[in-house]
């Protein structure tokens, strides 16, 4: 295993798994969340099939369910006081039953001439998480979190170093999503009314770890109003750093969503290092889901690969990536590592960045490199940390 300082890598507490026997040769890493009260509920957890029962439940009948769903998920409206056709004498029940306040905004900081927007989020158990809100000329992107903290422990991600709090429910990720739609409708973001056409799975978290939940999300993202916010199922990116099970799970959702690897690396003894999580899944077995996800999906798998220098963006390694890639459905963002506080690595040097992008394309292998929104706010890949107080 390679190391670049005095640092020894970090071990893995290791427990068995349901969907995955324990094996001799290799760790099967702790995926548990710390035990914490769950949320209350929420109207987004509920399919529309639970929200008619839960309207038996506050004493109305099932048909209100639509309405409600029309008002949050086709009007955005997330104040109950507000759905004015909702009798008001049940609004102030249905308020505390089933739209309890589980996001409170802490403090917004705003960067690129207020186009991107990332926003710190105080949960009800005191929990921090962000999402970062980014319009472009032709599109809106949020990137949310799934989970308070990430227990994936990569050592160049603020996040990952900051271990895991929590999963979050479906209602508290569907709840970013709502404010970034509702923010770009009324014309709070430079540009005009507008609205959210992606979302993706890269804020705080690893999402598939947070498996079941993040489904539903997807449900209440991409599920036609009223039943959901009714936005392109291909507009949506899921990001995970390998979970080979869950990624052939997702694969039969249904779901045609677009994969993301978290890879930053080719060969397994500087994955080992950089994506701890490669210890109990190789680069081979991730590559090989990914590729069964493009084959069963049809979508395009993205490689996310964060250039630090001389740790991962020698030319050998763009040649031992794109050897890997060639031939496959795939396009390959690299990310100029942002700066995290105490880190010891930085980015690349625009030559290498350059050689490392020549290498892939003449493997025939796609590549972009990823414009870095909303780094002078800890915006940008890799930097959300979700600190602060009420001040």
């Amino acid at each position: 295993m390679m190391r670049h300082s005095g640092e020894p890598v970090r071990h893995w507490t290791v427990m068995s798994q349901p969907d995955s026997p324990p094996s001799p040769t290799r760790p099967l890493l702790d995926f548990a969340s710390p035990r914490r009260g769950k949320p209350p509920r929420h109207f987004a957890d509920l399919s529309m099939a639970d929200r008619r029962a839960a309207m038996a439940g506050v004493g109305l009948p099932a048909y209100r369910a639509k309405q409600l769903s029309v008002q949050y998920f086709g009007r955005l409206e997330t104040d109950v006081a507000e759905m004015t056709d909702v009798p008001a004498k049940v609004r102030s029940s249905l308020a505390s039953d089933l739209f309890p306040d589980l996001l409170h905004p802490l403090r917004t900081l705003a960067a690129d001439a207020g186009t991107t927007i990332k926003t710190l989020w105080r949960l009800h158990d005191g929990a921090l998480v962000e999402s970062v809100l980014m319009r472009y000329p032709d599109r809106a992107t949020v990137c949310i979190s799934s989970q308070a903290g990430c227990g994936m422990a990569c050592p160049f991600c603020a996040t990952g170093q900051q271990g895991l709090t929590r999963n979050l429910s479906t209602a508290e990720i569907v709840g970013q999503v709502v404010d970034a739609a509702r923010a770009m409708r009324d014309g709070a973001v430079p540009g005009g009314p507008g609205r959210v056409s992606n979302v993706v799975f890269m804020g705080m978290g690893e999402p598939l770890a947070n498996y079941k939940t993040v489904v539903d999300v997807l449900h209440r993202i991409a599920d036609p109003a009223p039943d959901g916010l009714g936005m392109s199922a291909r507009g949506i990116t899921v990001s995970t750093v390998g979970l080979v099970p869950r990624i052939d799970q997702l694969a039969q959702e249904g779901l045609p969503v677009t994969l993301a690897v978290s890879l930053h690396a080719p060969d397994d003894e500087l994955r080992d290092e950089l994506v701890p999580i490669n210890t109990r899944w190789k680069v081979g077995e991730v590559l090989e889901a990914a590729w069964n996800y493009a084959a069963v999906t049809k979508r395009r798998i993205s490689i996310e690969y964060a250039m630090i220098k001389d740790i991962n963006d020698q030319a050998w390694r763009a040649d031992m990536l794109g050897r890997l890639l060639a031939g496959h459905l795939v396009h390959v963002n690299l990310i100029p590592l942002n700066p995290t506080p105490g880190s010891k690595w930085t980015a690349s040097r625009p030559e290498d960045e350059r050689e490392f992008v020549r290498r892939l394309q003449a493997h025939g292998v796609a590549v972009t490199v990823r414009d870095t929104r909303g780094r002078e706010i800890d915006g940008a890949c890799g930097q959300l940390a979700a600190t602060g107080t009420d001040g």
